[in-house]
């Protein structure tokens, strides 16, 4: 998967989190969809969240690289 996909992927997954909340707060979902909506929402929000994290860990280690921007590939296992 490339980086452009990655992100693709997370813009799609943002939207997708955005669009279940409209439908949730509109109030028009049975009890049964709602809970459907919500357990998809958490799952899709977890996603998010680790990408962020991700990104976030990618940063932290370009900046430890002091004058020089040196680009390391990132091992999640790590963390």
């Amino acid at each position: 998967m490339t980086k452009d996909k990655k992100a693709v992927d997370f813009e799609q997954q943002l939207e997708s989190l955005e669009a279940l909340v409209e439908s949730l707060e509109s109030g028009d979902l049975s009890l049964e969809d709602s809970l459907k909506s919500f357990e998809t929402g958490i799952k899709v929000a977890r996603e998010c969240q680790q990408a962020l994290k991700t990104a976030e860990q990618k940063v932290e280690l370009l900046m430890r690289q002091g004058d020089e921007l040196v680009s390391q590939p990132f091992d999640a296992s790590d963390s």
